[in-house]
């Protein structure tokens, strides 16, 4: 189960951050931020970046101020880091997570 929340700014868009089990990394989870028009907007972006199974269920976990900063200085308004933050990490864009995994072309 994913823990996350949303916040409404005063232009009346909202951030919704979600922490999910990585698509990449087997045991590890992310801290993904959206920032879109609602919550049903942003979770759609989700699910077209196929994140398939992404459910907002309450508001436990809403980012936090410099998450949302974050998100809204960033021109996709889509970031993720490793959760929980153990060490100082950068927030990366959803396509660094998202990005297909290649093989390496040097050894052929």
């Amino acid at each position: 189960m994913s823990g996350g929340g949303f916040v409404r700014l005063p232009g009346g868009s909202v951030v919704v951050a979600l922490t999910l089990p990585s698509p990449t990394a087997e045991g590890h989870k992310v801290r993904v931020l959206v920032h879109s028009v609602n919550r049903a907007r942003a979770l759609t972006r989700l699910r077209n970046l196929g994140l398939r199974a992404v459910y907002l269920r309450g508001n436990a976990h809403p980012p936090t101020l410099d998450e949302i900063t974050a998100v809204l200085h960033h021109p996709d308004g889509l970031l993720w880091r490793t959760a929980p933050q153990e060490t100082v990490e950068l927030w990366h864009p959803i396509r660094a997570l998202l990005r297909p995994v290649r093989p390496d072309a040097a050894r052929a």
